[in-house]
């Protein structure tokens, strides 16, 4: 019998990497509706009938009948056997070729053995939650808005504090419900993994069962719990809700990703079923790869606060190298504290499509975040600027686009960073004094002595308006300790009258019978005593 490699691995290479960028590596395709067409490189022919699906991850030429994947077209079109195509491809995608070997029978039973338990355990999981023991879980997920046909679409459940898992699975081998993340060996026998936690099943592209993730329901950190990584589940590679998302990313051209599975099932289940969401684990290369071979067009949906803006800025550099010409990326934000969840209950889902379509695209994210995080009024500011910025751009394989991007760059680098001014968003801003006269001298040089700091503390200096060009003398005996808690304190100083203007506005609300205005007034009082306390504390260190 002929030897094949593991059907694992060549269906990874068939994820891993885009057909569109195997074959046009070799041929000019265009973009025409959903498909790429170009001239069929096996027969001879001026007017393109040559076809090539990037979601289904075939090509069809209808001039001569060839039809395949990456595989027979690497094998055909270089006229290499088997063996070498799949090594060349796996060089492609960053692979190591595994061990060229049959498939074992007694491993293809196993995994199917793991999927069949899994599905009985999603049951069992449901079953529990709408008996007495999963009564408080129930009512948790109905109060996020999940009604009956959710619940039973996701096949959301309960695992119940005592063992269910093991207690149900009595005539299967340890090992192999060991094996699956359900269970595990303890000093008295198995336990089950997951405890009075509510359950979303994960489900694979194929739609089968082969982890979950229980959320915690008395605040018990870690809030979730997903199944350790197993034969047939790799958290990295696993996508939540792709398997519901995949043809509506394909309907929409687009897929939209938010933080967690509520937000991703609320999203879904609210007018934008293109959602899907990475597995409680920050996003990989192998999330986006996933992705970009459904649709390279994506928008990212991340929290506004400071986390948010974090998983933005590293999103933003694990998919610039799968950037090509016709991708359109961009980043949206919900403020205020709320997730996609919240705002859809609270304002709907044009309320949501409002934040969705006002996302920023990534050329744009990415000069914004540089902008922010780089005092570029300074020359000092500039250079790291524009390392940065080089080693962002670097990532993006396609020479053509990559040049494009350069261009523009430079022409915002010219237009703008000479006469910079720090571009302003939409959040209100709070008119402060201006900076004194010494105190403007004293970060001139600072700015100037300790550019650690700069990177440090970058955009609350560059919202001061001071100009950090300017000459000062260098006879601050400030060291740079003492620098920061001048930063500092000032930062803590402009924040205190910030809280003071504000309460006077609710002041007046209240005078004026807003009832809700003396909450706001006892937590800005609380928050000034707070900050009072930290600026005393720092005044007093020697």
């Amino acid at each position: 019998m002929a030897k094949v490699y593991n059907n694992n691995f060549t269906d990874e290479l068939r994820q891993r990497l885009s057909i569109v960028d195997v074959i046009s590596r070799r041929v000019p395709l265009n973009k025409k509706g959903q498909n790429y067409w170009g001239c069929c490189p096996f027969h001879n022919e001026k007017t393109p009938s040559f076809s090539v699906s990037e979601d289904k991850g075939f090509y069809h030429c209808f001039g001569c009948g060839e039809h395949g994947d990456i595989i027979s077209f690497t094998m055909k079109s270089e006229n290499i056997d088997f063996k070498t195509a799949i090594k060349e491809l796996a060089d492609m995608a960053g692979l190591k070729v595994p061990d060229y070997k049959p498939r074992d029978p007694a491993v293809v039973a196993r995994e199917e053995s793991y999927v069949q338990i899994t599905d009985k355990a999603a049951t069992l999981y449901q079953q529990k939650l709408f008996e007495e023991s999963g009564k408080v879980a129930l009512e948790y997920i109905k109060k996020r808005g999940f009604s009956d046909d959710m619940i039973k679409k996701y096949r959301i459940g309960y695992a119940p504090k005592n063992g269910i898992i093991s207690g149900t699975f009595t005539n299967v081998k340890q090992d192999v419900l060991i094996a699956t993340g359900l269970v595990r060996r303890g000093d008295y026998g198995l336990y089950d993994f997951f405890r009075d936690r509510l359950m979303f099943p994960i489900f694979n592209a194929h739609g089968q069962i082969v982890a979950f993730s229980g959320r915690s329901l008395d605040g018990s950190e870690p809030k979730y719990m997903n199944t350790s990584d197993t034969e047939l589940f790799h958290k990295r590679q696993t996508i939540f809700g792709f398997n519901f998302a995949r043809d509506a990313i394909h309907r929409a051209n687009r897929s939209i990703v938010v933080e967690g599975q509520i937000d991703a099932i609320q999203m879904q289940c609210h007018g934008f079923p293109e959602t899907v969401a990475p597995l409680g684990t920050a996003l990989t290369e192998d999330h986006i790869a996933i992705l970009c071979k459904a649709n390279r067009n994506i928008v990212f949906c991340f929290d506004g606060d400071n986390a948010g803006q974090k998983a933005a800025v590293r999103a933003c550099g694990i998919v610039l190298p799968f950037l090509r010409d016709n991708s359109d990326v961009r980043f949206a934000f919900v403020s205020g504290g709320k997730d996609p969840d919240e705002v859809l209950k609270t304002g709907g889902e044009n309320a949501m499509k409002r934040i969705i379509d006002s996302a920023t695209p990534l050329i744009d994210f990415l000069w914004e975040t540089t902008n922010k995080n780089y005092l570029v009024s300074t020359p000092g500011g500039r250079s790291q600027a524009e390392k940065y910025l080089k080693s962002q751009i670097e990532k993006i394989v396609d020479v053509d686009f990559k040049r494009e991007i350069e261009n523009e760059y430079n022409s915002r680098k010219f237009n703008q960073w000479h006469k910079w001014k720090k571009n302003k968003d939409n959040t209100p801003q709070i008119d402060l004094p201006p900076v004194d006269y010494i105190t403007q001298k004293t970060l001139v040089y600072i700015v100037n002595a300790y550019p650690e700091l700069v990177e440090r503390y970058g955009e609350f200096l560059s919202s001061l308006n001071i100009d950090f060009d300017a000459q000062t003398n260098n006879d601050s005996l400030l060291d740079i300790k003492a620098a920061e808690r001048y930063i500092v304190s000032l930062k803590l100083q402009r924040y205190i009258q910030k809280l003071n203007k504000d309460k006077k506005e609710f002041i007046q609300m209240a005078l004026s019978g807003d009832a809700g205005a003396k909450s706001q007034i006892e937590k800005i009082d609380s928050d000034i005593k707070t900050a009072n306390e930290k600026l005393e504390s720092l005044i007093n260190i020697e």
